[in-house]
């Protein structure tokens, strides 16, 4: 299966460096009520026309939409007998409009999303309100092939206000036999106008077994993965297959084990690795380790409170973990903005954790 895209054409923004793109991917993992939901919904011939699909990146939103459009462009009339004893929305891999989605060459579906610069060789940072017109002008023209119009926005979360605006009014007043399938990694900020028009579904994190099943059916590498490696980033992924690729590549996983070693140890602090760690997680070459370190102590302090909770430790004693993840995260938001030196950062939040501790064991 091609990693890359086809011919000459620019990176794709909604694809994860060299996995499959979600059209491409024709298996869907961990979401099977949310895909009765679609397909009982088609059958009994009351499809809303936009569809709001949330929740974390990598869960499998886009996968699921992709999944919608194959099955609506391959089976455009609910009422015959192959929708009506359909168990799935799982289209074969050969079937004719299964090949166009793939070969991007299907003239009815459309993705909305943030586009190359050619000029600075860069994804423009939003979704512009010319995108989404461009997207938009397919609907003012009969279907390709005598179906459903499909619009796949991924993600709404960088739609500006002009793009969301524009995208609105074609959702409020859609053509016959549209579809908009709109990913949000974040669905309570997307503008509630659109939210109220669309019907919402809310995918939650896969299990650790859904992950590493569906690293596994990504092909080569992934498949190739010990399982020590791949269940191992299952386990920490929270649940996304994205953050599961993240820890697979470079030395994420290392990094994340020498965090746990650390944390387990505090109120005691070995300075010396602490130092090493922070350097670890400087520069442009570092992002993906400081992304992963700040994944690690969060869960560590959720496990952590957690604990304290269910042994019934005083709340007076838990009340500096609480102060001390909020600190955490204002400080990481701020040092991300800002594009500031990551060690000052890592080297703190050691020394205010191992307070935090020692104040709840004392």
């Amino acid at each position: 299966m091609s990693r890359r895209p086809l011919d000459d054409s620019p990176p794709e923004s909604d694809r994860f460096e060299e996995a499959p793109h979600p059209r491409e991917t024709m298996e869907l993992f961990g979401h099977k009520a949310a895909e009765a939901e679609f397909l009982d919904a088609y059958r009994a011939g009351r499809l809303p026309q936009a569809w709001l699909i949330g929740g974390r990146e990598g869960v499998g939103k886009a996968t699921l939409a992709w999944r919608v459009a194959r099955f609506v462009l391959a089976h455009p009339d609910p009422r015959l007998p192959d929708v009506q004893r359909a168990a799935d929305l799982s289209v074969p891999a050969d079937h004719p409009s299964a090949r166009r989605v793939m070969a991007r060459s299907h003239p009815d579906v459309n993705v909305l999303r943030r586009e190359w610069d050619p000029k600075s060789k860069k994804h423009f940072t939003e979704i512009r309100v010319d995108d989404v017109r461009k997207t938009i002008d397919m609907f003012h023209h009969a279907a390709g092939e005598g179906g459903w119009r499909v619009a796949i926005v991924d993600s709404a979360d960088d739609l500006n206000r002009s793009s969301a605006n524009a995208l609105l009014k074609v959702i409020e007043e859609p053509p016959p036999r549209s579809l908009f399938l709109i990913v949000a990694h974040q669905p309570a900020r997307i503008m509630p106008t659109i939210r109220s028009r669309c019907r919402r579904q809310f995918l939650s994190a896969l299990a650790p077994g859904e992950v590493a099943s569906a690293l596994r059916a990504l092909g080569e590498p992934w498949d190739e993965t010990p399982d020590a490696a791949l269940n191992a980033a299952a386990l920490r992924s929270g649940g996304s297959v994205r953050d599961a690729l993240k820890l697979l590549s470079g030395d994420s996983l290392a990094l994340i084990d020498s965090v746990e070693r650390l944390l387990r140890a505090l109120p005691n602090i070995d300075w010396a690795r602490v130092h090493e760690l922070a350097e670890a997680t400087q520069g442009r070459d570092g992002l993906d380790g400081f992304e992963s370190f700040m994944a690690a102590v969060f869960d560590w302090l959720d496990a952590f409170v957690q604990e304290g909770a269910a042994a019934s430790l005083d709340a007076r004693r838990l009340a500096p973990l609480a102060e001390v993840w909020e600190k955490i995260a204002a400080s990481a938001r701020e040092t991300q903005a800002l594009n500031l030196d990551r060690r000052p950062l890592v080297l703190s939040i050691f020394s205010d954790l191992a307070l935090a501790v020692r104040t709840a064991r004392a």
